[in-house]
C-alpha cells in the first residue's frame, strides 16, 4: 500500500514538473515573440524614419537648385534687357541722323544723291538756279574744241555745273566708296576763255599741262550732307544727253 502510494506521489510530482517546464517554455516563447515583433516595429520605423528623411533630404536639395536657377534665369533676363538698353544707348546721333536722312531720300536714286552731295561740298557757288549733268565717256578730249590736242580723259567722268559761268563747274570720277577723283577742268571746258587756241601758246606745254591734270586728281571723301539741302539739289538737277 505504501509503495503504491510512493508511486502516485512520484507521479504527481512529476506532472507538476511536466506542466512548470511547459509554461516555462511557453513564456520564453512569448518573450521571444514579444521581441521580434518589437525589433520589427522598429525596423520599420526606422526604415520610415530614414525614408522620411531622405524625402525631406530631396526636398531640401531641389528647393535649393531651384532656388539658384531662378536667379539666374532672372540674372539672364536682366542681362539681356540691360544689353538691348546699352545697344539703343551706343547708337550714335550721326548714325541715327544717318538713317533718317536714308529714310527721307529714299524717293532719290542714288546716282541723283551723289550729284547734290558733291555739290553741296565742292560747287563754288550754291545759290544756284539750275544743276545741270554731263556724263562724258573715257577717251574724250579734255578740250574738244581743239583737233590738234588729243590729250583725253582716260576713264569715265562726270560734270555738274550751275548756268552760269560764275557757278562754276565739277569734273569728277567715282570709286564707288564715298570718295571720288576730281580733276581740274575749267569751266565748260573753256581752255582759252572760250576761244581757240591762240598761236602764241606752245601746244606741247598745254598738252603737259592737261597730263599733269590728269595724273595729279584730287581723292576727295564726300559727306552725306544736310538732308534738306541734298534734297533741294536734286529737285534743280537737269540731265545733259
Amino acid at each position: 500500500m505504501k509503495k503504491h502510494l510512493k508511486i502516485i506521489c512520484y507521479s504527481f510530482l512529476l506532472f507538476i514538473l511536466l506542466l512548470l517546464i511547459a509554461c516555462s517554455d511557453n513564456t520564453n516563447d512569448e518573450n521571444n515573440n514579444d521581441t521580434a515583433k518589437d525589433e520589427t516595429s522598429e525596423n520599420t520605423d526606422t526604415a520610415e524614419d530614414e525614408n522620411e528623411s531622405q524625402d525631406n533630404t530631396t526636398t531640401d536639395e531641389s528647393s535649393i537648385n531651384n532656388s539658384d536657377d531662378q536667379p539666374s534665369e532672372e540674372s539672364e533676363s536682366d542681362t539681356s534687357e540691360n544689353n538691348t538698353t546699352e545697344e539703343a544707348k551706343d547708337e550714335s546721333p550721326s548714325e541715327k541722323q544717318d538713317t533718317e536722312d536714308n529714310n527721307e531720300l529714299s524717293s532719290y536714286s542714288s546716282e541723283e544723291i551723289e550729284y547734290a552731295r558733291v555739290w553741296l561740298q565742292l560747287g563754288p557757288n550754291q545759290d544756284i538756279d539750275e544743276l545741270y549733268v554731263e556724263h562724258i565717256p573715257a577717251g574724250t578730249p579734255l578740250d574738244p574744241n581743239d583737233d590738234e590736242n588729243d590729250v583725253s580723259y582716260p576713264e569715265d567722268v562726270i560734270q555738274i555745273s550751275g548756268s552760269r559761268i560764275a557757278d562754276g563747274m565739277v569734273t569728277y570720277s567715282g570709286n564707288g566708296d564715298g570718295t571720288i577723283n576730281v580733276y581740274d577742268i575749267p569751266y565748260g571746258n573753256r581752255w582759252y576763255g572760250g576761244m581757240p587756241r591762240p598761236n602764241d601758246i606752245d601746244l606741247e606745254e598745254v598738252q603737259e599741262e592737261m597730263r599733269g591734270i590728269i595724273e595729279n586728281t584730287e581723292s576727295v571723301s564726300i559727306e552725306p550732307g544736310d538732308d534738306e539741302e541734298v534734297r533741294n539739289l536734286i529737285e534743280k538737277i537737269y540731265m545733259i544727253d
